[in-house]
């Protein structure tokens, strides 16, 4: 089925668990799992009830593998946060998310924070 998530891999159906959090000025939403293909559009449906004109922070230090879908996702998320006059913070992004940033020369599109 999947890769062995021990030695490295990811599994065939990963999960993504979401919390949010409200405080003054601002939005966390914790994302915990793989942000892929599959669980990318609920990353999509947890942003759609926020409110976006605020900082929303993600806190990814819990991601354990992000791809090309994930990138789309997050690069969605900014675009709708720009649109409604927020700003969206990335923290703790792990070094595989940012290798692909790197690839993909998307990094400087983000505000990254080091950690949640």
């Amino acid at each position: 089925m999947g890769s062995d998530p021990s030695k490295g891999g990811h599994t065939l159906y990963p999960t993504l668990d979401l919390g949010v959090a409200v405080r003054p000025g601002r939005t966390v939403l914790t994302v915990t799992g793989e942000l892929d293909m599959d669980s990318a559009p609920r990353l999509t449906e947890a942003v759609d009830p926020l409110d976006l004109g605020r900082t929303l922070t993600l806190d990814l230090s819990a991601v354990t593998f992000v791809d090309s879908c994930g990138l789309n996702a997050l690069l969605a998320l900014r675009h709708r946060v720009r649109l409604a006059g927020g700003t969206l913070e990335l923290n703790g992004l792990p070094d595989q998310a940012l290798r692909l940033l790197d690839l993909t020369g998307t990094r400087s599109l983000f505000t990254l924070c080091a950690g949640p």
